[in-house]
């Protein structure tokens, strides 16, 4: 038993002295509680890019969880700017023109915010990237700016998640969804 001991002190002793930190060590920062993601159009477009397919979009963006809380109305507030998930501003690249709403959005990367609201969301893209947030958000800079209804999931959403689905008219939709509601996006692909 008290070589048992003395091998667990002499373990921790080394343990302790190994993860210790010097001027060249690292330190392990914890994992965000909300986590970055990245999507694409096609889904599988990062994974067949070389061989079928070539993606036409990719969203970047952070995906906070609704732990209990209630999200929009309280913890978002309806009416205002929102960065459209937590750290950074969503980033959004299109690699071919688009068209959203009736406006031709040329191939680039913007920022995409949305301003909730009970029934609609107003969906923004912008043209200002890598910002922390919607604190830097400047309306000028707006690209293009449209209405999209509010729709109900059939179970509430615990994390806020993004993804395409296909359109059947040349086109998909940026699904975007988190806590009781979603909205829908419609984008089509010019040639």
């Amino acid at each position: 038993m008290k070589r048992i001991s003395l091998a667990i002190i002499a373990l921790a002793a080394f343990a302790s002295s190994s993860f210790a930190q010097t001027k060249d060590s690292i330190q392990v920062v914890p994992i965000d509680k909300s986590p970055a993601d990245i999507v694409y159009y096609p889904v599988r477009a990062a994974f067949e890019r070389d061989v079928t397919k070539s993606p036409v979009a990719r969203v970047i963006y952070s995906r906070p969880q609704k732990n209990g809380r209630e999200i929009f109305g309280k913890l978002q507030d309806y009416g205002t700017i929102w960065r459209t998930g937590a750290n950074e501003s969503t980033e959004v690249k299109f690699y071919k023109d688009v068209k959203i709403g009736d406006k031709i959005i040329a191939a680039g990367e913007y920022s995409l915010f949305t301003i909730p609201n009970k029934d609609k969301w107003t969906v923004i893209l912008n043209a200002v990237n890598d910002k922390w947030g919607a604190y830097f958000y400047d309306k000028s800079k707006d690209v293009v700016r449209v209405e999209v209804p509010v729709k109900t999931p059939p179970a509430p959403i615990e994390v806020f998640t993004i993804l395409f689905k296909d359109d059947n008219s040349n086109g998909a939709k940026m699904v975007m969804g988190w806590d009781n509601c979603y909205v829908e996006l419609p984008i089509k692909f010019q040639n």
